[in-house]
């Protein structure tokens, strides 16, 4: 049996399509593109990077997202009106249970990795 290796996540791929459901959209047109770059055997464990152009939705977490803004610059807003904004080079956790609004203020790139607990 070989040892585990590490993984390389930062290869350039082109990512596919990952737009929000227009049901959820508050504003704008926005367009995103996601590359799932590894997912561990119990898929409960993934990583890769996102983009999008400008635009609001709605969100709802059932996972914990780990996200470093590595381009632009982005709102969350709670159910209960508490703002954060984030800009290139800021990390930030988005916890299971939080729902609220992504908001991107500038086009924007990130890096995450999410943990969803089997329920």
């Amino acid at each position: 049996m070989s040892a585990p290796r590490i993984l390389v996540i930062d290869r350039h791929q082109n990512g596919e399509p990952a737009n929000p459901a227009p049901e959820r959209i508050l504003a704008g047109i926005p367009r995103a593109r996601v590359s799932n770059q590894f997912a561990d055997p119990t898929q409960q464990f993934f990583c890769g990077w996102w983009s999008s152009s400008m635009g609001k939705w709605r969100i709802s977490y059932t996972e914990y997202e780990m996200c470093v803004l590595i381009e632009g610059r982005v709102r969350l807003e709670s159910s209960d009106g508490e703002r954060w904004e984030f800009r290139a080079g800021d990390a930030f956790v988005i916890p299971s249970g939080f729902t609220g609004s992504w908001e991107v203020l500038e086009a924007c790139k990130k890096w995450y990795a999410i943990f969803e607990p089997r329920s």
